[in-house]
């Protein structure tokens, strides 16, 4: 039968100490001042990263140092005691910059110090029967030590990974409802945002699995292929924000994996910071669409998408359609339009079209050759027909409307 895990905590033998003589913590306690003066010397001799910090800096470090040595000296005044409490003791006369300034292996270098201060002076403190007592209790305090402060680190980190996490969702929130170009600029500075342009926004699915995992994956891949990048997770839809990527439209497909199932939709690319709303709105619409669209390859641009974003109510997919496609259109001569709107009534037939309009079935050819030059679509191509018939339905009924 296993035992219960209180049973088996209780049953473990408790380590003790033999009760030091009055005579070392005597002379322990005298020796605060010399032990104290010491070790700042030993930091400022030992460690050449402690001379190079800030005075404030250095004078919270000292005060760690000493506040660490006088618990020390009464913690072992006490053998019944555990060493638990100077978690609190030592490290609460730390402000939480230091974690920010001061890495974990540079506190265990002053940990470090401190230990080889105190064990020098063992001799000096102890007779020779209490000295091997004293400096296995230097060593069991500096193990405790040791673990406390690998817990201030480990805390700090989470704290500030979860600090990042909540300013990168108000940025993205930021850019989704298209605030104020001065705002948003203080924002994106107040992460560490440096891009003013290039900045592409990719729209998927939230992974089942787990979140910090998933954002975590992101964020490796967009710091070797991006200058910047910012990842939020908006529910069952996930927000990532690139700039300068060193990858073309055709490699963003290296993304897919770390999504969840369902399309990936990448925004046309931003040329300013001011332009970042139209391309997450963009996208947002796109990621709202795709399921219209089946066969679209993923990850799919959101430009590709104007038809289904345009059914879907957006209106900046019929703005596109107008002004990229019916309105060039509109303005380009040999009867471009007319020619392409036979040409999809009459089920794409070329033969069909040049009989309707009295001319060759090759001059049908070149219009329609003119019209993806023109529009970037090919009439030709099923798909691209598709998003130039779309282009005439929301045009002329545009036409009618005003």
């Amino acid at each position: 039968m296993v035992p219960e895990p209180e049973a088996a905590n209780a049953k473990k033998p408790r380590l003790t100490r033999s009760a030091p003589s009055e005579e070392t913590v005597k002379r322990l306690k005298s020796h605060l001042g010399v032990l104290s003066t010491t070790a700042l010397k030993y930091l400022d001799q030992q460690l050449p990263w402690y001379r190079s910090l800030e005075p404030n800096e250095r004078a919270a470090l000292g005060l760690v140092a000493q506040k660490g040595i006088s618990t020390f000296v009464t913690w072992y005044e006490d053998p019944s005691s555990t060493p638990s409490w100077v978690v609190t003791d030592m490290f609460g006369a730390a402000p939480t910059e230091l974690t920010r300034s001061i890495s974990l292996q540079k506190a265990l270098g002053l940990l470090r110090t401190i230990v080889e201060v105190v064990e020098s002076q063992v001799p000096d403190i102890a007779p020779e029967a209490e000295q091997a007592a004293l400096r296995e209790a230097v060593l069991r305090y500096s193990r405790e030590v040791a673990f406390a402060a690998a817990d201030v680190y480990a805390r700090a980190a989470e704290t500030r990974g979860a600090w990042d996490s909540r300013l990168e969702a108000h940025v993205v929130d930021a850019v989704l409802h298209g605030e104020g170009h001065d705002s948003l600029s203080s924002r994106l500075a107040a992460i560490g945002w440096k891009s003013q342009s290039n900045i592409r926004i990719l729209v998927g699915t939230t992974p089942p699995s787990n979140s910090a995992s998933f954002i975590s994956a992101l964020r490796r891949l967009a710091t070797r292929y991006s200058r910047d990048s910012l990842v939020s997770v908006l529910g069952e839809r996930s927000v990532l924000m690139l700039s300068d990527t060193k990858f073309e439209e055709a490699d963003l497909g290296r993304l897919t994996r770390f999504f969840g199932p369902g399309p990936l939709v990448y925004s046309p690319l931003a040329p300013t910071v001011k332009d970042m709303h139209l391309a997450a709105q963009a996208a947002i619409a796109g990621f709202a669409a795709a399921r219209a669209w089946p066969q679209a390859p993923n990850p799919v641009g959101a430009d590709d998408l104007w038809p289904e974003r345009a059914f879907n109510g957006d209106p900046l997919a019929r703005q596109d359609l107008l002004a990229e496609i019916f309105q060039p259109l509109q303005q380009a001569s040999n009867g471009l339009l007319e020619t392409l709107t036979s040409y999809l009534a009459l089920g794409h037939s070329l033969e069909g079209t040049a009989r309707e309009l009295f001319v060759h079935a090759n001059t049908v050819r070149y219009r329609l050759k003119r019209v993806s030059e023109v529009t970037g679509w090919d009439p030709l191509v099923a798909r691209d027909a598709f998003v130039l018939q779309s282009a005439l339905v929301i045009g002329r009924l545009a036409e009618s409307n005003s």
